[in-house]
C-alpha cells in the first residue's frame, strides 16, 4: 500500500526523510512489515560520495542503511503495535546488537525492508522491541540487523 497521509502525519520525520515510498505487507499476527526504499544517486549521503568505479563505487551509504532500521521501526510501531504519535507515543533506537553489511547496494533496484519483531515487552507507559530486520536488492541481503528500540508514553 502506498503511504497513507496518517502514517506520514504521525511519522517524527518529514516525508523526505521517511525514504521509503510503499508498504509491501502487514502482518499483524507475524509482528512483521515490509517496506520498500527507492535507491538513486541522489540519496542523502550518497550523493556526497566520492565515487572510483573499482575502490569504491556509489552505493547506499551504511549510515543511511542505519537511519533506515529506524524507518522500518516506526513503521512497525504504526501499523503492528497500534502506537501513535500523537497519542504521545515516542521511539528511539537503544542498541543495535548486531549489524552487518553484507553486501554494497548500489543506486536503482530499491531495497526490500523486511523488519520483524522477535521480542515485544509491554507495559503502561512504554514499550521495548527486538527486531531482526533484513535489507535485500534484487534478491541479495545487503544488511541484516538484531537491534533494540524503546517507544515510551509522554504525557503534554
Amino acid at each position: 500500500m502506498p503511504l497513507d497521509a496518517e502514517f506520514v502525519k504521525e511519522c517524527f520525520y518529514l516525508p523526505e526523510g521517511l525514504l521509503i515510498d510503499e508498504v509491501l505487507e502487514v502482518d499483524v499476527e507475524e509482528s512483521r512489515i515490509l517496506a520498500r526504499m527507492p535507491t538513486h544517486a541522489d540519496l542523502p549521503i550518497t550523493r556526497s560520495q566520492k565515487v572510483h568505479p573499482v575502490l569504491h563505487p556509489r552505493h547506499v551509504s551504511g549510515g543511511l542503511m542505519i537511519h533506515m532500521t529506524g524507518v522500518a521501526g516506526m513503521v512497525h510501531a504504526y501499523y503492528v503495535l497500534g502506537l501513535r504519535h500523537s497519542d504521545g507515543w515516542v521511539g528511539y533506537g537503544g542498541a543495535i546488537h548486531k549489524g552487518r553489511f553484507k553486501s554494497l547496494a548500489p543506486p536503482g533496484e530499491p531495497i526490500l525492508i523486511d523488519c520483524r519483531a522477535t521480542k515485544v515487552r509491554r507495559r503502561e507507559k512504554s514499550v521495548v522491541v527486538r527486531y531482526d530486520l533484513r535489507f535485500t536488492q534484487d534478491d541479495t541481503e545487503v544488511y541484516r540487523g538484531d537491534q533494540t528500540a524503546m517507544w515510551m508514553k509522554v504525557e503534554s
